[in-house]
């Protein structure tokens, strides 16, 4: 039976007042290669938003982020339009699709030579962030689309010109969304950072410009973030061992966690090769930069992979140590299903527990309360900073309570 014609996405319709951003939006999907079905889909979020706005007596040019919060709040709960046809995309996906239609108006505006001129700026930027600081391509992406948009308004006859740039400019960037978390205003700060270090590199006085950049104040948890007690470890690294049909691949995944302190996208990424037996070392890469950080094996662990790699690792063709067991067969696994792993240990001993991280937290605490100097600690956790691995190291407060003296003019 052929789907109704009010339930069918509309992709094309030369009278919609967002038809040309509708098509810019389209191409921007096609040039990053996304599937057919997910160019429609945004292609049709952006057409309906518009015939929305005519709906609303609204232009083109004059549609705010008020009217597609408007929008998004009218289909939170579905699509009940009438004058139009309906849509069964998701809010997140329509905000998504919004928001890039933002972009797209705002880049129909800039004539071509001076989009090139960004481009260039933005390559030039890329390669320094690429081959001088080494960082990797999700932190790289991150700071391009930042600066990329800080220099959509600096751009005169195809150069980029900062100098009219200003403290205020740079504030609003970075504040502009209403509702942001102190997170998001860090990480957009972290971006506008990084691009003025560059400038600075290539000789501009950004000094000013720096002084400007937000720095919220970091929120002190409501209580310390304790990790596991060498009781509750012993339980967790037993209970890994009996986990249904999976249940090497489980217990090497928490030994990787509890033995090396390693991130979930961490142990995704562990391939064969970052495994040398006979020098007993496992190379852990970094996520954040390319650096690739030598560790010890212990026993328990290398033997808990070594095991599921024989015994129960399917047969692929990939490098990376721990694959699926399920369609698509042989893939590499995900962070979901190292959550997924840590989750079914917690359930079969019937704890309360989400947390995946608590075992960084773990090894921290333990190796300071063990009188292990806090710089080893660090190396161990593959922090650039002790500052850092003071937020994970916890002190035993028994310990502490034994070398405390009197309050002054206290009884004794």
């Amino acid at each position: 039976m052929p789907t109704p014609l009010y339930l069918r996405l509309r992709t094309e319709d030369p009278a919609n007042i967002l038809s040309p951003l509708a098509r810019m939006v389209h191409d921007h999907y096609e040039r990053r290669a996304h599937d057919a079905e997910r160019r429609r889909q945004f292609t049709a979020v952006v057409l309906h938003f518009g015939y929305w706005l005519s709906d609303h007596v609204v232009t083109l040019d004059s549609f705010t982020t008020d009217h597609i919060e408007s929008f998004l709040a009218e289909h939170e709960n579905g699509c009940r339009c009438t004058s139009f046809w309906k849509m069964r995309t998701g809010v997140k996906s329509m905000r998504y699709a919004l928001n890039l239609a933002v972009k797209m108006r705002a880049l129909r505006l800039i004539p071509p030579t001076n989009l090139a001129a960004i481009d260039c700026e933005v390559q030039a930027f890329d390669k320094m962030l690429d081959e001088v600081w080494g960082l990797s391509a999700g932190s790289r992406r991150k700071h391009r689309n930042l600066a990329r948009r800080l220099l959509l308004r600096f751009v005169n006859n195809g150069r980029v010109d900062i100098a009219d740039l200003t403290p205020s400019h740079i504030r609003q960037l970075v504040l502009g969304g209403r509702g942001w978390k102190p997170a998001t205003i860090r990480s957009y700060s972290v971006s506008i950072r990084c691009y003025l270090r560059y400038r600075t590199l290539l000789g501009d006085d950004v000094r000013q410009l720096k002084k400007a950049i937000p720095a919220p104040a970091m929120k002190t948890p409501a209580k310390l973030q304790v990790g596991f007690s060498p009781a509750e470890l012993e339980q967790v690294l037993g209970a890994s061992a009996e986990i249904g049909r999976t249940r090497k691949r489980v217990h090497a995944i928490i030994r990787c966690l509890a033995d090396l302190g390693m991130r979930s996208i961490e142990i995704t990424r562990l391939t064969l090769d970052d495994i040398d037996w006979e020098k007993g070392l496992i190379w852990v890469r970094s996520t954040k930069s390319r650096r690739a950080d030598p560790m010890p094996l212990p026993y328990a662990t290398g033997e808990a992979i070594a095991d599921y790699i024989i015994h129960e690792r399917k047969a692929t063709g990939h490098r990376e140590v721990f694959v699926r067991h399920v369609a698509p067969l042989g893939e590499p696994i995900t962070t979901r299903s190292v959550q997924r792993a840590v989750y079914s240990v917690y359930n079969r001993l019937g704890w309360d527990c989400t947390r995946v991280h608590i075992f960084r937290y773990t090894i921290a605490s333990l190796l300071v309360n063990g009188a292990v100097p806090l710089k080893q600690v660090a190396d161990l956790m593959r922090h650039r900073s002790v500052v850092t691995t003071a937020a994970y190291a916890r002190v035993d407060q028994n310990r502490l309570a034994a070398v405390a003296l009197p309050w002054p003019g206290a009884s004794a």
